[in-house]
């Protein structure tokens, strides 16, 4: 610890701002502060000049300004001991040049950092002696990985300076008239829906969809992780607190192939040549397709974090800004794993709010989409609103949209046409989308059998008479679990 300062440069630094008061400092006040300081002395003379600049609004400083404000500070009876006095006087005569100063102040911010970091890395040790080998490999690498990132971020996020709105707004245009896109987010493969919630997932949002128990959440997520993997080449991670790897397998291999799942498990799908064909070419496809799949079951919410950080980082890739290439998460679905985050001080819903809350964060600071799932209350079997999501205050204040996906009923059914499909989506609420209109909702058909859903026209359309050409394959469902 004894390299990691320079006493040269913070002599330079102060010197520069006691000769060129005002402007010096408004030169480097985002840059450095008292900690950047190591000797005690000098942690007293910024402070000094600080509350100069900052309360007093002088141009121009000298010894007496920096005794009234130390006394301010109650500090005066630092600096009038001899051996402080003669220091102050030695930065005030000490020759600097104003141009250095961004070279001196950047250099002892630096050792500042490399100090914090040395620390950051003791505690991490220190945590690292407490293992006991009873915690899982994930648990373990996240006390080293994620100290490490937050102190990253921290870093990359120092400069909090407001700017002026219009800052580069011509070259902003410009690139906008340069590369135009057809849509803003990233396409989930349902074109209604992308449309009702602002034009696809976009960057640093959640998506929240609710839905009661074996509705079919989970195959609407993998219908949609998908279709962004294998159509748009984008990596898509499945945080699944529920199924395996091989249940996800067995439903994407029928969706791909419209082959009955229950074939394709038991392995009898390959007593016929063409549906044996079918699975095989369905596989060449899905090995090219960037899909992920991670059981999170059991794992607390901090081991999550973790595992999205490393995917990230390892399969995705950073940007020089630190913010994650175009990729989306999945979160089936947000619940607790346990009861360790409920007390009488801290209730379920409050614990669900606070993932939330996390979850929004980490979507902002690596700028991607996360799609969640929530449970709907027993309300939701018949109420549509924004109240039938379980703990949902805190999703709703979060998400950047929140929609409802259920069974239609038998009189929606008759009403709409018997090829307009079983289940609806119904976008509720969205900050980046026009949403639905009041009584409508987007008409989809789950043919569970096989792992499809299949999105199609609007209620309102339909009353409308607008039509499917070929409507939807109607089939029964047969008794296959699919959510």
């Amino acid at each position: 610890m004894n390299i990691l300062f320079d006493p040269s440069a913070e002599r330079a630094v102060l010197s520069i701002l006691c000769q060129y008061g005002e402007k010096a400092y408004l030169e480097v006040a985002d840059i450095i502060n008292e900690n950047s300081f190591t000797i005690d002395s000098n942690v007293i003379i910024y402070k000094c000049l600080k509350k100069i600049f900052v309360d007093h609004n002088c141009q121009s400083i000298d010894i007496a300004s920096i005794f009234s404000a130390a006394k301010e500070l109650d500090l005066d009876y630092v600096l009038q001991k001899k051996e402080e006095t003669q220091h102050l006087k030695a930065i005030l005569e000490f020759p600097a040049n104003f141009d250095n100063l961004l070279q001196f102040a950047a250099k002892i911010k630096k050792l500042e950092i490399a100090r914090k970091l040395h620390k950051k890395l003791d505690d991490i040790k220190n945590n690292v002696l407490n293992i006991t080998g009873s915690e899982p490999i994930s648990h373990i690498m996240s006390l080293v990985e994620e100290p490490i990132l937050n102190f990253s971020t921290s870093m990359e996020d120092q400069d909090s300076s407001p700017v002026q709105i219009s800052q580069n707004l011509e070259e902003y245009i410009e690139d906008l008239i340069a590369n135009p896109i057809d849509q803003v987010g990233i396409s989930t493969g349902f074109p209604a829906y992308d449309f009702a919630i602002g034009g696809g997932l976009r960057k640093s949002t959640i998506n929240v969809i609710a839905a009661r128990p074996k509705t079919g959440k989970t195959l609407l997520s993998d219908n949609m992780g998908f279709y962004i993997a294998n159509k748009l080449k984008i990596p898509v991670l499945n945080m699944d607190t529920e199924m395996t790897k091989d249940d996800h397998i067995h439903r994407i291999l029928a969706m791909m192939t419209e082959i009955e799942i229950n074939k394709i498990e038991s392995g009898k799908f390959a007593q016929t040549p063409s549906l044996k064909k079918k699975i095989e070419d369905a596989v060449n496809d899905l090995k090219e397709t960037p899909l992920f799949h991670k059981s999170i079951a059991g794992k607390s919410f901090d081991e999550q974090l973790s595992i999205m950080r490393r995917w990230i980082i390892k399969e995705v890739g950073l940007n020089s800004d630190g913010t994650a290439k175009p990729c989306v998460i999945f979160y089936d679905y947000l619940k607790l794993m346990d009861s360790a985050g409920i007390s009488q001080d801290m209730k379920e819903y409050q614990v669900l709010g606070f993932m939330m809350t996390t979850l929004h964060n980490f979507a902002c600071k690596y700028q991607l989409p996360i799609v969640a799932f929530v449970q709907l209350n027993r309300d939701g079997i018949t109420k549509e609103s924004t109240d039938t999501a379980s703990g949902s205050d805190r999703i709703i204040w979060l998400c950047s949209n929140f929609s409802i996906f259920k069974r239609k009923s038998d009189e929606e059914i008759a009403e709409d046409g018997p090829t307009n499909g079983n289940r609806k989506l119904i976008p509720l609420i969205s900050r980046h989308g026009a949403g639905l209109d009041d009584n409508d909702y987007i008409n989809c058909h789950m043919k569970g059998w096989c792992a499809k859903i299949t999105e199609g026209n609007t209620r309102l359309e339909i009353v409308n008479g607008k039509d499917d050409d070929d409507g939807f394959e109607v089939k029964d469902e047969e008794n296959i679990p699919f959510d």
